[in-house]
């Protein structure tokens, strides 16, 4: 598994953390930037990138972070065949993967901490996309 991750200035320590750890699991991951919190860059830049590795199959997933989660996950949905879904909370991000089989995983380094992030992290790609009548509903996300 492949896992392509990038953040603006708002998420980069968080972005760090999460490397560490998906590395620590075995994962591959590409770091997509920004590669410091000194200077402020444009969040839109980072969501475009990592939908793009995703739909473009640079990555099976991608993980998009920024300070609240809310501007990365616009931006990655701003990308035609992605389903990007903000997550803070372990039942959110196992349902996004269940029901709306989401393929970028999007969230706030001011919003939670990282132990939290690891988690729902680990719940959402070991979570499985269940088909059957979330099918119909994946389909019009792609139309």
């Amino acid at each position: 598994m492949k896992i392509a991750i990038a953040s603006d200035h708002g998420g980069f320590q968080l972005k760090n953390a999460l490397i560490q750890h998906l590395v620590q699991k075995g994962i591959e991951v590409e770091d997509y930037g920004t590669q410091n919190d000194v200077a402020s860059v444009d969040y839109p830049y980072y969501g475009r990138l990592i939908g793009e590795a995703v739909v473009n199959q640079k990555a099976d997933y991608g993980i998009a972070i920024c300070g609240t989660g809310i501007g990365i996950s616009i931006a990655a949905n701003k990308v035609s065949g992605v389903r990007a879904a903000l997550c803070h909370d372990v039942f959110s991000a196992k349902a996004t993967r269940e029901h709306n089989d989401s393929n970028v995983l999007c969230m706030g380094q001011r919003v939670i901490g990282e132990g939290l992030a690891c988690l729902i992290v680990d719940t959402w790609l070991e979570a499985v996309y269940q088909g059957g009548r979330h099918e119909k509903r994946v389909q019009m996300l792609n139309e």
